[in-house]
Protein backbone atom coordinates (compact mmCIF):
# COMPACT_ATOMS: atom_id res chain seq x y z
CA UNK A 1 0.00 0.00 0.00
CA UNK A 2 1.29 3.77 -0.67
CA UNK A 3 2.62 4.72 2.48
CA UNK A 4 0.54 6.87 5.15
CA UNK A 5 3.69 9.56 5.08
CA UNK A 6 2.52 10.47 1.67
CA UNK A 7 1.20 13.78 0.96
CA UNK A 8 0.86 16.24 -1.38
CA UNK A 9 -0.78 19.23 -2.54
CA UNK A 10 -1.34 20.26 1.09
CA UNK A 11 0.42 22.64 3.42
CA UNK A 12 2.31 20.71 6.53
CA UNK A 13 1.58 21.08 9.62
CA UNK A 14 3.76 23.00 11.97
CA UNK A 15 4.44 20.45 13.91
CA UNK A 16 6.75 18.06 10.91
CA UNK A 17 9.08 20.72 10.63
CA UNK A 18 12.56 19.77 11.85
CA UNK A 19 14.52 22.36 13.93
CA UNK A 20 17.73 24.44 12.62
CA UNK A 21 16.53 25.12 8.83
CA UNK A 22 14.58 28.00 7.37
CA UNK A 23 12.82 27.55 3.57
CA UNK A 24 12.51 30.37 0.65
CA UNK A 25 11.28 30.43 -3.06
CA UNK A 26 10.47 33.51 -5.44
CA UNK A 27 10.13 33.95 -9.27
CA UNK A 28 13.36 35.34 -11.04
CA UNK A 29 11.68 34.84 -14.65
CA UNK A 30 13.58 31.27 -15.57
CA UNK A 31 9.87 29.78 -16.03
CA UNK A 32 7.23 32.18 -17.93
CA UNK A 33 4.53 33.69 -16.56
CA UNK A 34 5.99 35.23 -12.99
CA UNK A 35 5.96 31.48 -11.53
CA UNK A 36 7.95 30.18 -8.47
CA UNK A 37 11.20 28.89 -10.02
CA UNK A 38 14.36 30.03 -7.79
CA UNK A 39 14.30 28.15 -3.76
CA UNK A 40 16.30 28.06 -0.93
CA UNK A 41 17.06 26.28 2.28
CA UNK A 42 19.56 27.38 4.56
CA UNK A 43 20.38 25.64 7.99
CA UNK A 44 20.89 27.94 11.45
CA UNK A 45 24.43 26.56 11.79
CA UNK A 46 26.90 23.88 9.90
CA UNK A 47 24.91 21.11 9.07
CA UNK A 48 26.07 17.31 8.20
CA UNK A 49 25.32 16.48 4.61
CA UNK A 50 24.88 13.33 2.00
CA UNK A 51 23.91 12.72 -1.13
CA UNK A 52 23.39 10.61 -4.19
CA UNK A 53 23.37 11.81 -7.92
CA UNK A 54 22.72 10.53 -11.60
CA UNK A 55 24.68 8.09 -12.83
CA UNK A 56 24.29 9.27 -16.78
CA UNK A 57 27.67 9.70 -18.35
CA UNK A 58 26.15 13.00 -19.33
CA UNK A 59 25.92 15.19 -15.78
CA UNK A 60 25.02 19.02 -15.14
CA UNK A 61 27.25 21.63 -14.29
CA UNK A 62 25.01 21.66 -10.44
CA UNK A 63 25.26 17.98 -10.10
CA UNK A 64 29.14 18.48 -10.81
CA UNK A 65 29.69 20.99 -8.49
CA UNK A 66 27.38 19.71 -5.81
CA UNK A 67 29.64 16.71 -5.90
CA UNK A 68 32.70 18.09 -5.03
CA UNK A 69 31.34 20.71 -2.81
CA UNK A 70 29.92 17.61 -0.87
CA UNK A 71 33.37 16.26 -0.82
CA UNK A 72 35.14 18.92 0.70
CA UNK A 73 32.37 20.14 2.88
CA UNK A 74 30.10 17.04 3.99
CA UNK A 75 30.25 18.13 7.89
CA UNK A 76 28.86 21.85 7.23
CA UNK A 77 26.56 22.93 4.66
CA UNK A 78 24.79 25.88 4.87
CA UNK A 79 22.57 26.12 2.37
CA UNK A 80 20.78 24.56 -0.86
CA UNK A 81 19.97 26.74 -4.06
CA UNK A 82 17.70 24.85 -6.69
CA UNK A 83 16.22 26.60 -10.21
CA UNK A 84 13.62 25.40 -11.90
CA UNK A 85 13.19 25.88 -15.76
CA UNK A 86 16.88 25.02 -16.63
CA UNK A 87 18.72 22.24 -16.42
CA UNK A 88 21.86 23.79 -16.69
CA UNK A 89 23.14 20.98 -18.78
CA UNK A 90 25.37 20.93 -21.70
CA UNK A 91 26.00 24.40 -21.56
CA UNK A 92 29.65 24.11 -21.52
CA UNK A 93 32.18 26.70 -19.11
CA UNK A 94 29.27 29.15 -19.39
CA UNK A 95 26.91 26.16 -17.17
CA UNK A 96 29.43 25.80 -14.52
CA UNK A 97 30.66 29.60 -14.23
CA UNK A 98 26.72 30.23 -13.39
CA UNK A 99 26.69 27.70 -10.79
CA UNK A 100 29.49 28.53 -8.90
CA UNK A 101 28.31 32.03 -9.02
CA UNK A 102 24.91 31.14 -7.77
CA UNK A 103 27.13 29.24 -4.80
CA UNK A 104 29.23 32.14 -4.17
CA UNK A 105 26.39 34.82 -4.00
CA UNK A 106 24.62 32.94 -1.34
CA UNK A 107 27.94 31.86 0.16
CA UNK A 108 28.22 35.94 0.70
CA UNK A 109 25.15 36.92 1.74
CA UNK A 110 25.28 33.86 4.68
CA UNK A 111 29.11 34.27 5.46
CA UNK A 112 30.22 30.85 4.32
CA UNK A 113 32.55 29.57 2.02
CA UNK A 114 30.89 28.83 -1.41
CA UNK A 115 31.92 25.10 -1.08
CA UNK A 116 29.24 25.13 1.74
CA UNK A 117 26.21 25.11 -0.49
CA UNK A 118 24.97 22.70 -2.80
CA UNK A 119 23.20 24.20 -6.55
CA UNK A 120 20.67 22.52 -8.37
CA UNK A 121 18.94 22.98 -11.26
CA UNK A 122 15.88 21.40 -13.27
CA UNK A 123 14.55 21.85 -16.62
CA UNK A 124 15.36 21.59 -20.31
CA UNK A 125 19.16 20.56 -21.60
CA UNK A 126 21.20 22.62 -23.48
CA UNK A 127 19.97 26.24 -22.84
CA UNK A 128 22.08 28.70 -21.46
CA UNK A 129 21.18 29.40 -17.95
CA UNK A 130 20.51 32.76 -17.44
CA UNK A 131 22.27 33.22 -14.48
CA UNK A 132 21.90 37.03 -14.02
CA UNK A 133 18.15 36.45 -12.96
CA UNK A 134 18.81 34.35 -10.37
CA UNK A 135 21.70 36.54 -8.91
CA UNK A 136 19.08 39.52 -8.86
CA UNK A 137 16.93 37.32 -7.56
CA UNK A 138 18.63 36.07 -4.53
CA UNK A 139 18.45 39.29 -2.30
CA UNK A 140 14.35 39.03 -2.15
CA UNK A 141 14.97 34.97 -1.90
CA UNK A 142 17.31 35.33 1.47
CA UNK A 143 15.45 37.76 2.82
CA UNK A 144 12.40 35.75 2.89
CA UNK A 145 13.67 32.76 4.41
CA UNK A 146 11.52 31.50 7.15
CA UNK A 147 11.00 28.49 9.48
CA UNK A 148 7.63 28.14 8.16
CA UNK A 149 5.49 25.70 6.64
CA UNK A 150 4.32 28.19 4.28
CA UNK A 151 7.57 28.82 3.14
CA UNK A 152 8.11 25.08 2.82
CA UNK A 153 4.98 24.48 0.84
CA UNK A 154 6.36 27.26 -1.57
CA UNK A 155 9.73 26.45 -2.17
CA UNK A 156 7.78 22.74 -3.04
CA UNK A 157 6.27 24.71 -5.92
CA UNK A 158 9.44 26.36 -7.05
CA UNK A 159 11.20 23.54 -7.96
CA UNK A 160 8.57 21.71 -9.88
CA UNK A 161 8.92 21.68 -14.02
CA UNK A 162 6.00 19.11 -15.71
CA UNK A 163 4.60 17.73 -12.13
CA UNK A 164 0.95 18.53 -11.84
CA UNK A 165 1.18 19.06 -8.00
CA UNK A 166 3.97 19.34 -5.01
CA UNK A 167 4.96 16.07 -3.40
CA UNK A 168 5.85 16.23 0.16
CA UNK A 169 6.77 13.55 2.91
CA UNK A 170 7.62 13.67 6.76
CA UNK A 171 8.00 10.65 9.77
CA UNK A 172 9.49 11.09 13.05
CA UNK A 173 10.77 9.07 15.43
CA UNK A 174 12.49 8.72 18.99
CA UNK A 175 16.33 8.70 19.61
CA UNK A 176 17.98 9.01 23.18
CA UNK A 177 14.34 10.09 24.41
CA UNK A 178 14.22 13.06 22.09
CA UNK A 179 11.63 13.23 18.89
CA UNK A 180 13.52 13.45 15.66
CA UNK A 181 11.79 14.77 12.83
CA UNK A 182 12.25 13.99 9.11
CA UNK A 183 10.86 15.86 6.27
CA UNK A 184 11.41 16.06 2.80
CA UNK A 185 10.03 17.12 -1.00
CA UNK A 186 11.04 16.55 -3.93
CA UNK A 187 9.77 16.98 -7.91
CA UNK A 188 9.96 14.81 -11.27
CA UNK A 189 7.09 13.68 -13.33
CA UNK A 190 9.20 12.29 -16.14
CA UNK A 191 12.48 11.29 -17.65
CA UNK A 192 12.30 9.07 -14.23
CA UNK A 193 14.08 5.58 -14.09
CA UNK A 194 16.85 6.58 -11.50
CA UNK A 195 20.25 5.53 -11.00
CA UNK A 196 21.72 6.70 -7.45
CA UNK A 197 18.88 9.10 -7.02
CA UNK A 198 15.73 10.92 -8.87
CA UNK A 199 15.05 13.87 -10.32
CA UNK A 200 15.44 16.32 -7.47
CA UNK A 201 14.79 15.48 -3.80
CA UNK A 202 15.82 17.02 -0.40
CA UNK A 203 15.30 15.56 3.05
CA UNK A 204 15.61 17.52 6.27
CA UNK A 205 16.43 15.98 9.52
CA UNK A 206 16.93 17.72 13.50
CA UNK A 207 18.99 14.29 13.97
CA UNK A 208 22.34 14.72 14.83
CA UNK A 209 24.64 12.39 12.49
CA UNK A 210 28.32 12.15 11.38
CA UNK A 211 28.61 12.57 7.61
CA UNK A 212 29.83 9.05 7.39
CA UNK A 213 26.29 7.07 9.28
CA UNK A 214 24.50 9.82 7.02
CA UNK A 215 25.53 8.93 3.61
CA UNK A 216 25.67 5.12 5.06
CA UNK A 217 21.88 5.24 5.82
CA UNK A 218 20.98 7.50 2.53
CA UNK A 219 22.51 4.81 0.57
CA UNK A 220 21.02 2.01 2.46
CA UNK A 221 17.27 3.39 1.55
CA UNK A 222 17.76 4.75 -1.37
CA UNK A 223 17.71 1.73 -3.25
CA UNK A 224 14.34 0.29 -2.03
CA UNK A 225 12.77 3.51 -2.62
CA UNK A 226 13.93 6.35 -4.77
CA UNK A 227 16.31 2.98 -7.19
CA UNK A 228 13.18 1.27 -7.35
CA UNK A 229 10.70 3.62 -9.08
CA UNK A 230 10.74 4.09 -13.19
CA UNK A 231 8.31 5.91 -15.36
CA UNK A 232 9.61 5.84 -18.86
CA UNK A 233 13.11 4.19 -18.70
CA UNK A 234 15.29 7.75 -19.08
CA UNK A 235 17.36 8.15 -16.65
CA UNK A 236 17.80 12.01 -15.68
CA UNK A 237 21.08 14.15 -16.44
CA UNK A 238 20.67 16.32 -12.90
CA UNK A 239 19.09 13.28 -10.95
CA UNK A 240 19.97 14.63 -6.97
CA UNK A 241 18.95 13.20 -3.68
CA UNK A 242 20.60 15.20 -0.61
CA UNK A 243 19.61 14.80 3.26
CA UNK A 244 21.00 17.36 5.55
CA UNK A 245 20.68 16.75 9.27
CA UNK A 246 21.12 20.24 11.76
CA UNK A 247 21.48 18.20 15.10
CA UNK A 248 19.34 20.65 16.43
CA UNK A 249 16.96 17.98 18.33
CA UNK A 250 19.17 17.64 20.63
CA UNK A 251 19.93 14.09 20.78
CA UNK A 252 23.25 12.37 20.88
CA UNK A 253 24.67 11.58 17.86
CA UNK A 254 23.86 8.41 15.74
CA UNK A 255 26.00 5.93 15.70
CA UNK A 256 26.53 3.76 12.98
CA UNK A 257 25.12 0.79 14.68
CA UNK A 258 22.07 0.11 17.49
CA UNK A 259 18.85 0.64 17.57
CA UNK A 260 18.90 4.88 16.96
CA UNK A 261 20.00 4.00 13.67
CA UNK A 262 17.88 1.77 12.75
CA UNK A 263 14.95 3.64 14.01
CA UNK A 264 16.41 6.75 11.89
CA UNK A 265 16.72 4.49 8.80
CA UNK A 266 13.06 2.93 8.86
CA UNK A 267 12.26 6.85 9.22
CA UNK A 268 14.31 8.26 6.37
CA UNK A 269 12.46 5.35 4.00
CA UNK A 270 9.14 5.78 5.10
CA UNK A 271 9.73 9.32 3.87
CA UNK A 272 11.85 8.44 0.74
CA UNK A 273 9.23 5.58 -0.18
CA UNK A 274 6.18 8.19 0.08
CA UNK A 275 8.25 10.76 -1.99
CA UNK A 276 9.35 8.01 -4.80
CA UNK A 277 5.54 6.79 -4.94
CA UNK A 278 4.34 10.37 -5.08
CA UNK A 279 6.52 10.79 -8.43
CA UNK A 280 4.92 7.87 -9.83
CA UNK A 281 1.36 8.77 -9.25
CA UNK A 282 2.24 12.18 -10.61
CA UNK A 283 3.80 10.12 -13.90
CA UNK A 284 3.56 12.34 -16.93
CA UNK A 285 0.12 11.44 -18.29
CA UNK A 286 -0.24 8.57 -15.52
CA UNK A 287 -3.52 7.40 -14.03
CA UNK A 288 -2.67 4.71 -11.95
CA UNK A 289 0.22 3.10 -9.63
CA UNK A 290 1.71 -0.21 -10.62
CA UNK A 291 3.66 -2.12 -8.00
CA UNK A 292 5.44 -5.18 -9.76
CA UNK A 293 6.36 -7.57 -7.27
CA UNK A 294 9.14 -10.39 -8.71
CA UNK A 295 9.36 -13.46 -6.52
CA UNK A 296 10.98 -17.03 -6.73
CA UNK A 297 13.75 -16.16 -8.66
CA UNK A 298 17.59 -17.24 -8.44
CA UNK A 299 17.88 -14.21 -5.84
CA UNK A 300 16.80 -10.78 -4.83
CA UNK A 301 19.18 -9.14 -7.59
CA UNK A 302 17.60 -11.08 -9.68
CA UNK A 303 14.23 -10.51 -8.70
CA UNK A 304 14.72 -6.70 -9.48
CA UNK A 305 16.32 -7.41 -12.66
CA UNK A 306 13.46 -8.69 -14.26
CA UNK A 307 10.81 -6.63 -12.12
CA UNK A 308 12.77 -3.36 -13.45
CA UNK A 309 12.33 -5.23 -17.02
CA UNK A 310 8.65 -5.46 -17.15
CA UNK A 311 8.06 -1.86 -15.73
CA UNK A 312 9.56 -0.43 -18.45
CA UNK A 313 8.22 -2.43 -21.45
CA UNK A 314 6.07 -0.08 -23.25
CA UNK A 315 3.78 -2.58 -23.95
CA UNK A 316 3.11 -3.31 -20.45
CA UNK A 317 2.62 0.16 -19.27
CA UNK A 318 0.21 0.84 -22.66
CA UNK A 319 -1.57 -2.60 -21.77
CA UNK A 320 -2.01 -0.91 -17.96
CA UNK A 321 -3.56 2.89 -19.81
CA UNK A 322 -6.10 0.73 -21.53
CA UNK A 323 -7.09 -1.72 -18.15
CA UNK A 324 -6.09 -4.53 -20.61
CA UNK A 325 -5.38 -7.86 -18.23
CA UNK A 326 -2.70 -8.45 -20.93
CA UNK A 327 -0.55 -11.06 -19.28
CA UNK A 328 1.29 -12.05 -22.27
CA UNK A 329 3.05 -9.11 -22.58
CA UNK A 330 4.20 -9.43 -18.93
CA UNK A 331 5.70 -12.81 -19.07
CA UNK A 332 7.20 -11.98 -22.49
CA UNK A 333 8.97 -9.27 -20.46
CA UNK A 334 10.05 -11.30 -17.79
CA UNK A 335 11.77 -14.09 -20.52
CA UNK A 336 13.94 -11.05 -22.12
CA UNK A 337 15.21 -9.33 -18.75
CA UNK A 338 18.39 -11.86 -18.99
CA UNK A 339 17.52 -13.87 -15.82
CA UNK A 340 17.27 -18.03 -16.48
CA UNK A 341 13.77 -19.71 -14.87
CA UNK A 342 11.66 -21.88 -16.51
CA UNK A 343 8.76 -20.36 -18.29
CA UNK A 344 6.33 -22.87 -17.67
CA UNK A 345 6.31 -23.16 -14.04
CA UNK A 346 5.70 -19.09 -13.93
CA UNK A 347 2.64 -17.79 -12.43
CA UNK A 348 1.22 -14.32 -12.97
CA UNK A 349 -1.17 -12.01 -10.79
CA UNK A 350 -3.03 -9.04 -12.10
CA UNK A 351 -4.71 -6.97 -9.34
CA UNK A 352 -4.98 -10.01 -7.16
CA UNK A 353 -6.14 -12.78 -10.58
CA UNK A 354 -4.04 -15.27 -11.27
CA UNK A 355 -4.07 -15.42 -14.86
CA UNK A 356 -1.24 -17.51 -15.92
CA UNK A 357 -0.24 -20.71 -14.45
CA UNK A 358 2.45 -23.21 -15.36
CA UNK A 359 3.16 -20.70 -17.96
CA UNK A 360 -0.36 -20.98 -19.46
CA UNK A 361 -3.52 -19.02 -19.32
CA UNK A 362 -5.78 -20.01 -16.49
CA UNK A 363 -9.42 -19.26 -16.80
CA UNK A 364 -10.59 -15.51 -15.30
CA UNK A 365 -12.86 -12.93 -15.53
CA UNK A 366 -12.14 -10.11 -18.32
CA UNK A 367 -14.69 -8.24 -17.19
CA UNK A 368 -13.50 -8.59 -13.33
CA UNK A 369 -9.53 -7.98 -14.41
CA UNK A 370 -10.61 -5.58 -16.58
CA UNK A 371 -12.16 -3.43 -13.40
CA UNK A 372 -9.57 -4.20 -11.32
CA UNK A 373 -6.91 -2.31 -13.73
CA UNK A 374 -9.22 0.82 -13.60
CA UNK A 375 -8.14 0.89 -9.76
CA UNK A 376 -5.68 4.02 -9.15
CA UNK A 377 -3.19 1.25 -7.41
CA UNK A 378 -2.55 -1.78 -9.42
CA UNK A 379 -0.34 -4.74 -8.32
CA UNK A 380 1.21 -7.16 -10.36
CA UNK A 381 3.15 -10.68 -9.31
CA UNK A 382 5.34 -12.88 -11.15
CA UNK A 383 6.27 -16.03 -9.42
CA UNK A 384 9.37 -17.55 -10.95
CA UNK A 385 9.10 -20.77 -8.81
CA UNK A 386 12.95 -20.71 -9.43
CA UNK A 387 14.39 -19.76 -5.92
CA UNK A 388 14.29 -17.53 -3.32
CA UNK A 389 15.37 -14.24 -4.54
CA UNK A 390 12.43 -11.48 -4.41
CA UNK A 391 12.25 -8.12 -5.68
CA UNK A 392 9.69 -5.00 -5.93
CA UNK A 393 9.63 -2.15 -8.72
CA UNK A 394 6.96 0.61 -8.89
CA UNK A 395 5.41 2.08 -12.27
CA UNK A 396 2.86 3.81 -13.81
CA UNK A 397 0.93 3.41 -17.09
CA UNK A 398 1.86 4.89 -20.30
CA UNK A 399 -0.85 6.95 -22.05
CA UNK A 400 -1.25 9.21 -24.60
CA UNK A 401 -1.00 12.12 -22.28
CA UNK A 402 2.28 11.43 -22.02
CA UNK A 403 3.52 12.06 -25.53
CA UNK A 404 1.39 15.05 -25.78
CA UNK A 405 3.33 16.60 -22.99
CA UNK A 406 6.97 15.45 -24.04
CA UNK A 407 6.43 16.28 -27.87
CA UNK A 408 5.98 19.92 -27.02
CA UNK A 409 8.26 19.89 -23.60
CA UNK A 410 10.66 23.46 -25.14
CA UNK A 411 7.50 25.04 -27.17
Amino acid sequence: MIPATMASGRIPPRSVLPRGFRFSAAACGLKRKKRLDLALITTDSPATAAGVFTTNLVKAAPVLLSRAHLDSSARDIRAIVVNSGNANCATGPAGMAASRATAAAVARALGCRAEQVLVCSTGVIGVPLRVERILGALPELLRARRASAGAFAALTRAIMTTDTRPKWAAATCRIGGKTVRLLGCAKGAGMIHPQMATMLAFVVTDAATPPRVLEHALREVVGRTFNAITIDGDTSTNDTLLLLASGASGGQPIAAAGRGYHQFVAALERVCRALALAIVADGEGASRVVEIEVCGAPSDHAAEQVARTIAASPLVKTALAGADPNWGRVLAAAGRAGVAFDPQRTEVHLAGLLVCRRGRAYPFSERVAHRRLLRDYVPIVVDLKHGQGRGRIWTCDFTAEYVNINASYRT
